[in-house]
């Protein structure tokens, strides 16, 4: 192995594994197997992996999650760790397939086959790609239906509560991993919990552990949380501004013990400033890896 620099930025193996959500076992694979990352030695013998390791072990993760087969995946991010690998027609064909098949059955109310859909999904893809390319596009869909009439507020109630209860069953432990800790709740009266639970969810595979208050909690009931978890962050999320800004002074005092974000579609800079906390922009799955990235 090559001597290491002096101004190298390095992590130890279970700080790597954990930052990028791997395990430890699996970069250890994908180190002898594949070479994907060439880690130095400290003077102490242990292996160093600098930010460079990181950014390709988590584009070969990422191509690995969209179904492409490990050493193919190795082989684009040796020839350009930017790179992007085309889609597999498989992946493609399914993700089409069942989003199609998941809005009838949720618009039909048909709860078995919605369930069993759900549970073909699952169990076919990652769930990354299940939750970015199937069920959130479903969710807009049958969204935008209800603002042009087409689809009842019965139907999309059904459709809501039908795929946060199948997925809150992948919740199940994501309160015991070894990482860092993330406190995710929506604002009082803000009662769209969907969105936290979805980025929980990815975020645990990340290597997070997650502790979720859900819907419309007070703040003095996150603060009380803070207490006894011990977060690393806390993530509030909210879909109208007006919840954010009723609770902008208790945010402020909250943000001076503990790490805020606030998220979702009603928070922007402006209220963030306002709040003393920071924003986190983006579509679900970039907040996910910003906050991952910034894990400490």
């Amino acid at each position: 192995m090559q001597p290491l620099p002096a101004d190298a930025g390095v992590y130890r193996i279970g700080e790597l594994a954990r930052r990028v959500g791997l395990s430890e076992h699996v970069l250890r694979a994908w180190e002898r197997r594949y070479q994907v990352v060439q880690p130095t030695r400290s003077a102490s013998g242990y292996r160093l992996y600098s930010q460079t390791d990181e950014r390709r072990l988590r584009q070969m993760f990422r191509l690995v999650e969209q179904g492409v087969p490990p050493a193919e995946a190795a082989r684009t991010v040796a020839a350009d760790p930017s790179a992007t690998a085309v889609e597999p027609a498989a992946v493609s064909r399914l993700v089409t397939a069942s989003r199609r098949r998941l809005r009838g059955a949720l618009v039909a109310m048909a709860e078995p086959r919605s369930q069993a859909l759900l549970d073909d999904l699952l169990a076919a893809v990652p769930l990354e790609i299940a939750i970015t390319r199937v069920v959130l596009p479903v969710l807009r869909d049958l969204g935008a239906g209800w603002q042009a009439g087409e689809v009842s507020v019965a139907q999309e109630h059904f459709a809501t509560a039908i795929i946060r209860g199948r997925l809150a069953q992948l919740a199940r432990g994501w309160g015991q991993q070894s990482g860092p800790r993330a406190l995710l709740a929506c604002p009082p009266e803000e009662r769209h919990d969907l969105g936290p639970l979805l980025f929980g969810l990815l975020l645990a595979r990340r290597g997070w552990s997650i502790s979720f208050l859900g819907a419309d909690t007070p703040i003095a009931a996150v603060d009380s949380a803070v207490t006894t978890q011990r977060p690393d962050a806390v993530v509030l999320s909210a879909t109208d501004a007006r919840r954010l800004d009723a609770v902008a002074d208790e945010v402020r005092e909250l943000a001076s013990r503990v790490r805020v974000l606030l998220a979702g579609p009603a928070a922007d800079q402006q209220i963030a400033e306002r709040s003393g906390a920071e924003l986190l922009a983006g579509d679900l799955l970039q907040c996910v890896d910003t906050l991952a990235a910034q894990a400490h």
